[in-house]
């Protein structure tokens, strides 16, 4: 990891990590090659990551920040085991995970994902109910009438209703099938949840409520969070630590706390640099400085108007007096 920024992993420094703790999520030196070039050219060889290192405590939040392409996705995918590393390794509680020998059911349901887009995650044939109970039926030998009961619990607990359990994806708000995506994640209980973008496509008001949701589910099943997000505020908002990647490798990796307070790394200033801030005593300093400039213009305005005025007024007088002097009769 050259060039990162980072604390050493189990330390009880700035990044918060116990010693001797083995942490819920571990990767070294991940590594992922893709081949680019077609039958008439050349093959060559894209490193989307370059050896990266994270480790992450159970209940932590851990985002991973950068611009696209940027490799944020492709980490996504391999820790999710969707995809397998081209080198390195990937930890789920100290258990190294290989997807070419296999991976056994209970291993698959550690680890779940939530997309950015939920209605392209979401099955447009399937009622909600269905969409949720059939990670159980993929993943556990429980009766149908028990993964029925077990769907309606999870959508109730993410703030829908029984009316919402027969209905179709497409019937519902960008808000709504985000909270379907995220009951569909926590059917299996997971131990880790890969939100990736998970609130970027929704209004302000509802990431609010969708921010609020993770953050009450986090508490309550004690979950690990995987956050991958280009948005700053809402990272400042959600995580514990932060990771910035730029084309495939870390190049900074702290607390949120340390990292917003000073960043080191350049690219990590000038993403800062880039994000648009609210600060509201800026604001009225700013509005401050406007209205006085304006005061000020229309001061000069109307010194300038009077003087006008006054040189209007004495050239009549004197013109007066020539012509009275002109008009006179001789002595």
């Amino acid at each position: 990891m050259s060039g990162a920024t980072m604390s050493g992993a189990g330390m009880s420094d700035e990044g918060g990590r116990a010693a001797g703790e083995v942490p819920v999520l571990e990767t070294r030196g991940v590594v992922r090659d893709y081949e680019s070039g077609g039958v008439f050219g050349s093959k060559r060889t894209v490193r989307a990551l370059k050896g990266v290192d994270l480790s992450v405590r159970r209940g932590d939040t851990l985002a991973i920040v950068g611009e696209s392409g940027c490799g944020k996705s492709t980490l996504a995918r391999i820790i999710t085991m969707i995809d397998a590393p081209t080198g390195g390794e990937v930890l789920i509680e100290g258990q190294k995970v290989d997807i070419a020998r296999g991976i056994s059911r209970q291993m698959r349901r550690k680890v779940q994902i939530v997309f950015q887009n939920p209605y392209g995650s979401l099955n447009p044939r399937q009622k909600i109910g269905d969409v949720l109970g059939e990670p159980l039926k993929l993943n556990t030998a429980l009766p149908a009438a028990e993964r029925r009961e077990r769907a309606m619990q999870m959508l109730l607990r993410v703030g829908l209703g029984p009316e919402h359990f027969n209905r179709y994806p497409h019937m519902f708000s960008g808000g709504q099938r985000q909270r379907i995506a995220i009951a569909r994640a926590l059917m299996v209980n997971p131990e880790i949840l890969v939100l990736d973008e998970p609130v970027s496509a929704l209004d302000l008001s509802v990431q609010a409520q969708i921010l609020n949701l993770l953050q009450d589910l986090q508490d309550e099943f004690n979950l690990t969070y995987v956050f991958i997000s280009h948005d700053l505020s809402v990272v400042r908002h959600v995580a514990d630590d932060v990771m910035v990647m730029q084309t495939g490798e870390v190049v900074e990796y702290r607390s949120r706390d340390a990292i917003f307070a000073g960043p080191q790394h350049p690219y990590t200033k000038m993403l800062f640099s880039a994000t648009p801030r609210i600060d509201p005593a800026r604001i009225r300093e700013r509005l401050a400085a406007k209205a006085s400039a304006k005061a000020a213009a229309a001061a000069r305005t109307k010194d300038v108007a009077g003087s006008a005025a006054g040189n209007v007024s004495a050239g009549n007088v004197s013109d007066g007096s020539v012509s009275g002097g002109a008009g006179a009769a001789p002595a």
